[in-house]
């Protein structure tokens, strides 16, 4: 399924361009794959099912009035500018369909705004649109295909599921909308938080992380083994679980891609008391598969909500390479472990300790191996010393 989304809700239709040549499937309206923005067929409009009209017009709180073009220029921005923000944005070039609302315009005129006040480069500006555009069109796709599906299921025979999703989405969207902005109010100012905290300039873009990954063992053999709802269900209590103890004990979930979790953590004990919970806790659970994890730390770039550089590729090389049950991190992890006084430097040093010392953590080295890409590594296995906590 495309995941693209139009600018308008229902199925809309391809006409012949002024050149009497007829769009492509899939191609936008008014256009063909060969015909540049200014050309399109003006006159084209979009065609849609009169109730999805109406569930987009509660939604987006005004009825469509503007072209692309027409919203370009009530802005004061350029079609080509313009284009590039619904771009980044996610949504899918529409011609010159009458498809558009006074909320549209507005959007294209505070991103413009930003950079003509010189607060964001355009550069930039298109990244804010992108980073919004793909985090809110997943959030939507969830709650539509999860949430919505499961409470518009129609109470009497002959009702529609529109005819009940309408005064639904209705007595939702004013308390989702202000849930949504609480919580994106909530994690800004985590992230501002953090960023500001570090001494250094250059570490706010590039900075020293322990980034761990998670991987369910197997994974491919249960896709062959299980029926899609079971298999639905596995991974969405995996990622359910992941994200909560990401969460509770102070890291960070990056992104889950099914049956493995990116997370990141400020300190290197933060990441390696998420790892072995999540060992701990799979273990626990007689319906999950075995769990592994490589864990990280070093220099790591961040952008649009992601992580980047050396130190990730390393902790997936880690993973892969992690017996089941078993947490594996590089040397820079195991000394950090140890700089900051959650693992000992050895065994040896530990038992020297009066009563073992206050160690959180043991480190066992393991065999050199050559890694894909990164040369050979020295792996060091991670563990508890102290007695299991209850998650």
């Amino acid at each position: 399924m495309d995941r693209r989304r139009p600018l308008t809700v229902g199925d809309s239709t391809s006409s012949a361009s002024s050149s009497g040549s007829a769009g492509n499937p899939g191609t936008p309206i008014g256009r063909d794959r060969h015909t540049p923005f200014h050309e399109v067929d003006h006159a084209a409009q979009p065609t849609a099912d009169p109730l999805a009209i109406r569930l987009e017009q509660l939604i987006l709180g005004a009825e469509r009035r503007y072209t692309p073009f027409q919203a370009a220029r009530s802005a004061g921005v350029s079609m080509e500018l313009a284009s590039r923000f619904w771009r980044a944005m996610g949504f899918a070039d529409i011609g010159q369909a009458r498809a558009l609302t006074e909320a549209d315009v507005l959007a294209l005129r505070r991103l413009a705004g930003l950079v003509e006040a010189g607060l964001l480069s355009e550069p930039m500006a298109v990244q804010v649109a992108r980073s919004t555009g793909q985090t809110t069109a997943r959030l939507a796709e969830w709650q539509i295909d999860s949430f919505l599906e499961g409470l518009t299921e129609p109470p009497e025979p002959g009702m529609t599921r529109t005819e009940v999703t309408y005064p639904l989405v209705e007595l939702l969207l004013p308390e989702l909308e202000e849930f949504l902005v609480y919580v994106w109010r909530r994690q800004l100012a985590a992230a501002t938080g953090r960023v500001v905290q570090v001494a250094d300039d250059e570490e706010m873009v590039d900075r020293r992380l322990a980034v761990g990954f998670a991987d369910l063992v197997g994974f491919t053999r249960l896709t062959r083994r299980l029926e899609e709802e079971e298999l639905g269900e596995l991974v969405e209590s995996f990622e359910t679980t992941a994200a909560d103890l990401v969460a509770a004990h102070g890291g960070r979930l990056i992104k889950t891609l099914g049956d493995e979790v990116l997370y990141c953590a400020d300190d290197a004990a933060t990441a390696a008391e998420i790892a072995l919970r999540l060992i701990e806790t799979m273990e626990a659970d007689a319906q999950m598969p075995e769990l592994r994890v490589g864990i990280a730390f070093g220099t790591v770039t961040t952008r649009m909500g992601d992580v980047f550089g050396t130190t990730v590729n390393l902790a997936s090389r880690l993973t892969s390479i992690a017996p089941k049950d078993a947490v594996l991190v590089d040397g820079a992890m195991a000394e950090e472990l140890s700089r900051t006084g959650a693992a000992p430097k050895s065994e040896k040093d530990a038992e020297s300790e009066e009563g073992g010392g206050s160690y959180r953590f043991a480190l066992q080295p393991m065999w050199q191996r050559p890694v894909r890409g990164l040369g050979v590594v020295e792996p060091w296995s991670l563990s508890r010393r102290t007695p299991k906590i209850p998650g």
